[in-house]
């Protein structure tokens, strides 16, 4: 597995700010996921005149984040880019997103966007290390109200060493985004090799009349089945008042199925390896 190559000297955490927002350090590079900054009683804007009041306070603000290599933002919807994010992130800070995200943020005079395309790829550089951030496509709603929901993107990240002698990959993980399971996500081991950890996106959003538009705990032990990860670390399962499945719920369904891997839990504030 790639994860236990002699060669990774460097660290691989995630600290969790609360949604899906986390602060990745994958050896040289930090980035930021889908920057939430909204405090605990302010409400997420989800269009179409849909709103969500945030139950919790977030861990992590804008004058908190260390320098970025980069924003990994899995969709424009106001509980994953929301206003505070608009006011106070750099504006020439680099962010990796759906073409509509980035169509949505030039508006907003943000000029550092890579838009990828499903399958496309993205890469950042530190002397004889990349990142490589691969787009996975995902499905944010059922049947035609995935046309009316934003573009949705999940990303393969990939931390390749290299040099003279070719290069490796030495670390490999998954961020579902806000999508439906369905089994095409397989397609991410097909495509890219088995992974190192799984970050899924739960909650089992439900938006009028009742639709789920994210994975419930059913759904995410569905994803922990099929990509069969050595390690699991759930986000975005209780911060609005949209999430109808909390935490629990998923990790009793793959306790009753025995699914592989370990769960590896975090609070707001904390930081997890992402290491087997």
């Amino acid at each position: 597995m790639a994860g236990d190559s002699p060669d990774t000297a460097d660290d691989v955490t995630l600290t969790f700010g609360g949604n899906a927002t986390t602060l990745l350090r994958l050896g040289p590079f930090t980035l930021l996921t889908d920057p939430n900054f909204l405090h605990r009683g302010q409400r997420a804007h989800l269009g179409y005149g849909l709103r969500s009041k945030r139950l919790t306070e977030p861990a992590l603000q804008p004058t908190q984040l260390p320098a970025l290599d980069a924003v990994l933002l899995s969709h424009m919807h106001g509980d994953h880019w929301d206003r505070i994010a608009t006011r106070s992130m750099p504006k020439d800070v680099p962010v990796v997103t759906t073409p509509e995200a980035a169509r949505c943020l030039a508006k907003r005079g943000f000029t550092g966007t890579a838009d990828l395309r499903p399958w496309q790829t993205h890469e950042l550089t530190s002397g004889t290390s990349t990142l490589r951030v691969t787009s996975v496509p995902g499905v944010h709603g059922p049947g035609p109200l995935a046309r009316l929901l934003p573009q949705v993107m999940g990303s393969v990240l990939e931390l390749v060493r290299g040099g003279v002698a070719g290069s490796e990959v030495v670390w490999r993980g998954f961020i579902s985004g806000d999508t439906l399971f369905r089994p095409a996500l397989g397609e991410v081991l097909e495509r890219c090799g088995p992974l190192d950890v799984l970050i899924p996106h739960l909650g089992g959003t439900r938006i009028p009349p009742g639709i789920l538009v994210t994975m419930d705990g059913r759904q995410g032990a569905d994803l922990v089945e099929l990509l069969r990860p050595p390690v699991t670390v759930p986000v975005h399962y209780d911060d609005y008042t949209v999430f109808r499945s909390p935490l629990g719920d998923f990790l009793a369904e793959v306790a009753k199925r025995r699914a592989p891997g370990e769960i590896r839990t975090v609070g707001r504030g904390q930081t997890v390896s992402l290491r087997a």
